[in-house]
């Protein structure tokens, strides 16, 4: 098996399914894209392709990085989460205390702009299923914030570079 393994920059395939890298079995790829699509429509929606190939570039970092979860889904929900109030069952993430500020700001997640999501998810699409490949204008980082802010971990990254209104740094490994 190990020799029919195919390896493309942002993703393992076995006969052309995609597969985890750390557990080699298969990934659902629609939920990755869309989970991909999503976290770089909210982040960079209004910021074009180079804005959205960074925020990619960096959520696809983060899941070849061991220190992240080893998905895309995994990576864009990290964080902390609780039951929700309702009693349902359904764990929610609490509020300004997850890796991406949309997904846990409290606001709605709902997409307003079909046509800049349609374009976003394609662009995500070819990223991860390997079909184009492009060079990581972040120079791998694995953070980034909006330059309006200054978090507390910025002083312990390796900043990389700057596009739009986001500032990227990368995590080194000691």
């Amino acid at each position: 098996m190990l020799k029919e393994l195919i390896v493309l920059p942002f993703l393992l395939t076995y006969h052309g399914h995609a597969i985890d890298e750390h557990t080699l079995e298969p990934v659902d790829t629609k939920s990755q894209i869309t989970c991909l699509a999503t976290n770089v429509y909210h982040e960079a929606r209004n910021q074009g392709a180079a804005g959205w190939l960074a925020v990619a570039s960096v959520t696809l970092n983060r899941v070849h990085d061991e220190r992240f979860p080893n998905s895309v889904c995994g990576v864009v929900w990290q964080g902390i989460h609780r039951a929700s109030w309702k009693g349902t069952g359904e764990m929610i993430p609490v509020r300004h205390k997850c890796q991406f500020s949309w997904y846990c700001d409290g606001l709605s997640d709902t997409v307003h702009d079909l046509v800049t999501y349609n374009q976003i998810y394609v662009l995500s699409e070819l990223l991860f299923n390997g079909t184009m490949n492009v060079v990581d204008i972040t120079e791998g980082a694995t953070h980034y914030h909006a330059d309006y802010v200054t978090p507390d971990w910025a002083s312990t990254k390796t900043k990389t570079t700057e596009i739009q209104d986001h500032i990227f740094y990368r995590w080194e490994i000691k």
